[in-house]
C-alpha cells in the first residue's frame, strides 16, 4: 500500500533538488502533480482538493525561506500535511475507571472484523490487560466458531449463545465481569451492505453494553468505498477511531488518507499481514515517513526490542563495540530478524531506500543461502575468517551448494561489515564498567540511533532531524 503514491511524491521531490529557488510557476506545477498522485490514489475528490489548497499556500510562503532548498521545503509541507490527512496523533487508549473497558467492533461483512477482534485481544494482552471476546455476530455461519479458534491460538476466553445478538452482548459482559476481565471486545454481525437492521442492532448492541471504544474495521483495499461506508455507521454510533484491514495488500491508500477527513476520527489500529500478531498501533508520522521514502526506524527499533533476546543482543552489541562480532554472531542475528517479518517490509522502514530495493522480492530464500554458507564452515572459520583459504572455500561451497565466488564475496562482504560495526560505537556506549573495564552496552537511545542508522543507509542530507531523506547506498550486503 501507497507504493505508487510514494513514489509520485518522491519523483516530484527528486525533480526539485537542484533548484536554487522555488517560483510560483514551480509551485503550480508541483501541486498538479501532487493532485494526480492523490486522485490515482483513490483518494477522495474533495479532500485532494483542500489538501492541495494548503499545500500550495505553505508552499508559496515557503519561498522567502533561506533555510531549506525547495526539495527540502517541499518533504516538509507534504509530510506535515499528510500526517494530519492519517490522523495526526496516535489514539492513545485509556482504561475505564472501573472495569471493563468494553470495546465494540462494527463494519461490513468480509471486512476482517472478527479476525481484527481477535488480533486486537492480542494486543490488549501484550498491554499486561485480561480481555474477553463476545461473539455477537449470529448472522454469519461459523463466524462464533471461527473467534473461538482464534480465541484459542492467544488463549483468550471467549462467550457466546445462540439467540438474540443483543441478550448475548449483555450476557456475555456480565460474564466479563464474574470473571474479572477488564477488557471485553464485543463482536457484532455485518452484512455485504449497509442496511436498516444491521443497523439498528449494532445500535441496539451499543445501547447495551455502553462501549467505551467504537471502531470500526474497515477494508483498506475498497478505496473511496470506505469513505461511505466509514460516514455512514459514523452518523449511527460515533465511531472512536478505524481500524484498517489488508493494510499489506496493494491498494493505493485512499481508505487511509480520506477517511480521517471525512468523519473526524482517527484510524486507531492496522492489520499489516494475515497472522494473529500482525497488528499494530497505527502512527499517522510514521506512515507520512514511509510514504516519503524518510523510513520508519522506530516502528523498526520496536520490533527488534520484541524479538531479540536482550542478553544475547546485549552481548553481541558488546562484541560488535570491541570488534570482535563474528559470522557465528551473525548467524544467531540472523534468526533473531526473521522473526521481525519479511525482510521486504523490514526494508521499507530503512530511510532513503531505494524504490528497487523495496520492490525487490527478498525472502527467506535468500537467507537460507547465507546460512547454509555459515553452517558449512568449522566454528574456527566463523570465528576467524580470515583463515578461509582456497581450499577451505572449495569445501564450503559444496557444503552449501553454492559457488566458491559466493563464498568470497560473503567473507569480503562481513570484513567490510566489521568495519562499519566498529563506527556504530556511538549507538550502545558500555556502561557500569567493572574490573578489567568490561561491562554490558547501555539502552539504545531511539532517536540517537534513528539518527546514526539513517545516516548509515540514507546519507546525510533531507531535512535536518529526519534521517536519510537524500537516497540511500542500497540493501545491506549480505541480501544482495
Amino acid at each position: 500500500m501507497f507504493d505508487s503514491l510514494g513514489d509520485r511524491l518522491q519523483g516530484i521531490v527528486k525533480r526539485l533538488k537542484g533548484k536554487g529557488r522555488l517560483t510560483e510557476a514551480d509551485v503550480d506545477e508541483v501541486m498538479s502533480e501532487i493532485r494526480t498522485a492523490l486522485l490515482e490514489a483513490d483518494v477522495n475528490v474533495g479532500v485532494v482538493r483542500d489538501v492541495v489548497a494548503r499545500i500550495r499556500e505553505e508552499a508559496i510562503g515557503a519561498t522567502v525561506s533561506e533555510a531549506l532548498d525547495p526539495s527540502q521545503q517541499i518533504i516538509k509541507i507534504v509530510n506535515a500535511e499528510l500526517v494530519a490527512m492519517l490522523g495526526g496523533e496516535t489514539l492513545k487508549i485509556t482504561y475505564a475507571s472501573q472495569p471493563p473497558t468494553v470495546v465494540l467492533m462494527a463494519g461490513l461483512q468480509g471486512s476482517g472484523k472478527t479476525t481484527s477482534a481477535a488480533k486486537l485481544a492480542r494486543w490488549f494482552k501484550s498491554q499486561g490487560r485480561q480481555p474477553i471476546l463476545i461473539g455477537a455476530d449470529l448472522q454469519r455461519p461459523a463466524a462464533v466458531e471461527q473467534l473461538r479458534t482464534l480465541g484459542n491460538q492467544i488463549s483468550v476466553p471467549v462467550f457466546s449463545e445462540p439467540g438474540d445478538p443483543v441478550a448475548t452482548a449483555r450476557r456475555g459482559l456480565e460474564e466479563a465481569k464474574r470473571l474479572g476481565k477488564d477488557v471485553v471486545i464485543v463482536d457484532t454481525a455485518g452484512r455485504l451492505a449497509i442496511d436498516e437492521e444491521m443497523m439498528r442492532q449494532v445500535a441496539d448492541i451499543s445501547t447495551t453494553v455502553k462501549p467505551n471504544y467504537t471502531f470500526l474495521v474497515v477494508d483498506a483495499m475498497t478505496g473511496q468505498d470506505a469513505v461511505s461506508v466509514a460516514d455512514a455507521f459514523h452518523q449511527r454510533l460515533s465511531i472512536d477511531g478505524v481500524i484498517l484491514s489488508k493494510l499489506d495488500g496493494d491498494a493505493r491508500g485512499g481508505a487511509a488518507l480520506s477517511v480521517k477527513t471525512v468523519i473526524g476520527r482517527p484510524i486507531a489500529f492496522a492489520a499489516t499481514g494475515e497472522k494473529i500478531d500482525a497488528f499494530e498501533q497505527f502512527h499517522p508520522d510514521r506512515m507520512a515517513g514511509r510514504i516519503l521514502g524518510m523510513g520508519d526506524m522506530l516502528t523498526l527499533i520496536e520490533q527488534a526490542e520484541k524479538v531479540f533476546e536482550q542478553d544475547k543482543a546485549e552481548e553481541a552489541a558488546q562484541r560488535m563495540l570491541e570488534g570482535q562480532f563474528t559470522l557465528e554472531d551473525f548467524l544467531e542475528q540472523l534468526q533473531q530478524l526473521k522473526k521481525m517479518g519479511p525482510l521486504s517490509g523490514i526494508m521499507g522502514m530503512l530511510p532513503g531506500m531505494p524504490k528497487e530495493m523495496k520492490n525487490a522480492e527478498i525472502g527467506d530464500d535468500q537467507v537460507k543461502v547465507t546460512e547454509a554458507i555459515i553452517r558449512s564452515m568449522t566454528l574456527e572459520e566463523r570465528r576467524d575468517p580470515s583463515i578461509i583459504n582456497g581450499s577451505r572455500r572449495s569445501r564450503i561451497a559444496k557444503g552449501s551448494g553454492t559457488e566458491v565466488a559466493d563464498i568470497n564475496r560473503l567473507v569480503k562482504q562481513f570484513t567490510e561489515m566489521q568495519k562499519m560495526m566498529k563506527k556504530m560505537g556511538g549507538l550502545a556506549k558500555p556502561q557500569g564498567k567493572g574490573k578489567g573495564g568490561k561491562g554490558k552496552p547501555g539502552k539504545i537511545n531511539k532517536r540517537q540511533a534513528m539518527q546514526q542508522l539513517g545516516d548509515m543507509f540514507g546519507g546525510q542530507g533531507g531535512i535536518p532531524g529526519l534521517p536519510g531523506a537524500d537516497g540511500s547506498p542500497g540493501l545491506p550486503p549480505f541480501f544482495k
